[in-house]
């Protein structure tokens, strides 16, 4: 049995034990199930339990729902996924991440009692901040479905309730190559007799139709909840009560689109996690999320970091970007996985970006950068360069930013996380 006193080793530890899946990807419930049993934990949490699973959305979603639980008193974990800069980003306690003694802790405890199982880095990850949060004893904990739903890992705890923020393409390579089929996978973390929230108003019929199976009553933007945008903040509109709210403190029109559903949660929720429309007000304009639509200054130049990452996520991203005025160009920084659709990504912001600066992308689902560069090339992008690291293509964009000029990055975590990196580590030199 393996055994490491810090965090980096059981990191490194427990990347290298994936079971023989595509790029470390196996999905299922079936060990994960296994190992939590051992561990002495069931499927029914100690305390309730909210999943937020979806396409895009999701952390944002998650982030509102504590910051407004929080105002409202409670103790609340979250478990989310990726992280930016730390692996410990992924499980909070009260906003905060959690030391490293903690998870060494809990991963030990996985570790003891697997056995032979194997678990990919993503369910040891799980099932050790599944002990974490137990071990806390919070009031709610809210948990971030990683991949589709059915078979995540984060599936294998019955929840209390669920959000599902939309159903978009992504990761059609596991859950379907159309929004019905992912939107099935999306809808496996529904259950009988939960309060659950789709936060779209045109979801797949499939999603429809498994709540239908399961005899679930779905809350869906349109029909029982909605909102109107008004110059200084939005109303939500639900079954019996209408909210004059803030805008959120998550720049962009479509965080509306995630808290008039994470609204809609908590209505569902008021009777076992109380709260006032004070505490929807304070946890609205305090909710913070790094890597979404984030803006930094680094020699006078705005900076835009955002972690969207498939072309729904970008669309969104564009739009956002059209409502930030900007007196000169744009300087995109990008990146992608092998398995992402780069170009539709590209595409989606090609009439705001002058000039695109390509990053390469390392690890099993990396992206060659040359090969990258001429994908936007055949397209009519107006490609810059290109450069082996994100924060190499960032330096080059950040040298050739002239007066009333900005930075966007996006593409992928480990583009926004590589860039966000070394602009800390200037500020730290500087």
């Amino acid at each position: 049995m393996f055994h490491a006193e810090t965090l980096a080793e059981w990191l490194s530890f427990i990347e290298a034990q994936h079971p023989q899946g595509q790029a470390g990807i196996e999905l299922g419930l079936e060990r994960v199930g296994w190992v939590l049993a051992a561990m002495g934990l069931s499927s029914r949490l100690p305390f309730p339990v909210i999943t937020v699973g979806g396409t895009n959305g999701k952390g944002s979603s998650v982030a509102m729902l504590e910051a407004i639980l929080r105002a409202a008193g409670h103790r609340v974990g979250a478990y989310t996924s990726p992280h930016l800069l730390r692996y410990n980003e992924r499980v909070r306690l009260d906003g905060k991440a959690v030391a490293d003694e903690l998870l060494v802790r809990a991963l030990a405890q996985v570790e003891a009692v697997r056995g032979t199982v194997p678990l990919t880095y993503f369910e040891f990850g799980t099932l050790a901040a599944l002990a974490v949060l137990v071990g806390a004893r919070v009031d709610v904990a809210i948990l971030e479905v990683g991949m589709g739903g059915r078979l995540d890992a984060v599936n294998v705890v019955d929840a209390d309730a669920a959000l599902i923020t939309n159903v978009a393409l992504d990761h059609t390579e596991w859950l379907g190559a159309d929004r019905e089929a992912i939107g099935r996978e999306k809808a496996g973390i529904l259950r009988a007799g939960q309060w659950a929230v789709v936060a779209e108003a045109e979801p797949p019929l499939s999603v429809l139709d498994h709540a239908q199976g399961l005899g679930l009553r779905l809350w869906r933007r349109g029909i029982d909840f909605d909102l109107t945008r008004e110059e200084r903040g939005w109303i939500w509109r639900g079954p019996q009560d209408a909210y004059a709210l803030p805008l959120p403190a998550l720049p962009g029109g479509h965080q509306l689109d995630n808290a008039a559903g994470v609204v809609m949660l908590l209505e569902g929720l008021r009777e076992y996690l109380p709260w006032t429309i004070e505490h929807l007000r304070t946890g609205l304009a305090m909710v913070r999320h790094p890597g979404r639509l984030e803006c930094v200054r680094q020699d006078g130049v705005p900076v835009w970091l955002d972690v969207a990452h498939n072309p729904a996520g970008v669309e969104a991203l564009a739009r956002a970007m059209a409502e930030q005025s900007t007196q000169g160009r744009t300087l995109a920084v990008f990146s992608a996985l092998a398995d992402k659709d780069a170009v539709g990504m590209a595409c989606a912001l090609a009439g705001q970006v002058d000039a695109w600066y390509v990053a390469g992308l390392s690890g099993p689902r990396g992206r060659e950068v040359d090969a990258l560069a001429d994908l936007l090339r055949q397209v009519g992008l107006p490609v810059a360069g290109a450069w082996p690291r994100p924060a190499m293509a960032y330096n080059a964009a950040l040298s050739e930013a002239g007066t009333g000029d900005r930075l966007l990055v996006f593409g992928s975590f480990l583009c926004v996380a590589d860039i966000l990196d070394h602009i800390h580590s200037s500020d730290l030199k500087a």
